[in-house]
């Protein structure tokens, strides 16, 4: 039993040798000054105020979206459903978002209920049957497209209230309100990954499950905490997204996931769960966003963008893989 339990014990006696090794993210955080140094020495525009703010503006949702598959993937789960949940959260809160009809409130309510709950459902359906969640959320990925096409009719809804469309296109104190979002956001979860029992319990499940469940933790209310969070993450991510293009589009969202699951791995977050952080999500998704907006001030067109992308992409993680081997 004792030998059972040594990753557990370690992650929740916060052992500095498995939290060193958690955040080593030392690659990524190299090949990203280093690309930010090239084209800030390649493009005049790329370190001006203005762009900086695009930048990070347009990294938000993102970053949102890979926070919450960072907690999945750490223990050991995945999910394809994100970016469907974009489009039926969206969709959700625009309903409720017309002039003097519902305080801004209720939207964003709204909006996050839905998250939570299709995030719930995932939770649900693997936590009580015997089906991977790569089927689960796939089959939920289809659905959730199909709900955002029925509640909007197929039409996109327009004409939202300027409250509501002050959280994705305001700003205060000349920044933008989506920044403030992003860092309350990864604040709030950096400190609920690291400085909380679930986030514990979600290293040990993602590092050895058969250790953890001999341990005595709750797997499967664990993971229904995780994929719920996950679908409240997707539902913020929603609304910021509804909010700055002002409609609630049902075909939003398309591909979010596969860059959301990107910007994790890129950060560090191992797919075989038990290793992940934050900073490294975070991370993941600013290069994905540096890099789109460098090659797009670079004037290279959409048909070399992809590639190009993909190959610093994978540069970028053999760097990190090349780091974790030397430690």
């Amino acid at each position: 039993m004792k030998n059972t339990s040594n990753t557990y014990v370690d992650l929740v006696g916060g052992s500095p040798n498995l939290r060193i090794k958690g955040l080593g993210q030392y690659g990524i955080f190299v090949a990203f000054a280093l690309i930010c140094l090239a084209l800030s020495l390649t493009t005049r525009n790329f370190l001006s105020w203005g762009n900086l703010m695009i930048v990070v503006t347009q990294v938000s949702i993102n970053a949102l979206l890979a926070f919450g598959v960072t907690f999945v993937i750490i223990t050991g789960g995945i999910d394809l459903s994100l970016g469907s949940m974009v489009a039926v959260t969206g969709v959700v809160a625009a309903s409720f978002a017309h002039p003097d009809t519902y305080p801004v409130a209720v939207p964003i309510g709204m909006g996050l209920l839905a998250g939570l709950a299709i995030g719930a459902f995932n939770g649900f359906v693997i936590t009580r049957s015997n089906v991977p969640p790569f089927i689960v959320t796939l089959g939920t990925m289809t659905i959730g497209r199909g709900l955002a096409l029925i509640l909007s009719k197929g039409r996109p809804i327009s004409n939202l209230s300027d409250s509501f469309n002050f959280i994705g296109g305001g700003q205060l104190f000349g920044v933008p309100m989506p920044i403030f979002i992003l860092i309350i956001l990864f604040v709030l979860c950096a400190i609920l990954l690291n400085k909380t029992i679930l986030g514990r319990y979600m290293y040990a499940i993602g590092g050895n499950e058969q250790a953890a469940r001999a341990s005595g933790i709750p797997l499967n209310k664990i993971k229904m905490v995780v994929y719920t969070l996950c679908g409240g993450l997707a539902g913020l991510a929603g609304i910021l997204l509804t909010s700055r293009i002002t409609t609630g589009q049902p075909n939003a969202g398309a591909g979010f996931e596969l860059d959301a699951i990107a910007a994790a791995i890129i950060g560090g977050t191992s797919t075989s769960g038990g290793t992940g952080t934050m900073a490294g999500a975070l991370i993941g998704a600013l290069l994905i966003g540096v890099i789109s907006n460098g090659l797009d001030l670079l004037n290279v067109t959409s048909y070399y963008q992809e590639v190009v992308m993909g190959i610093i992409i994978i540069g970028a993680v053999v760097l990190d893989s090349l780091q974790h081997k030397k430690k």
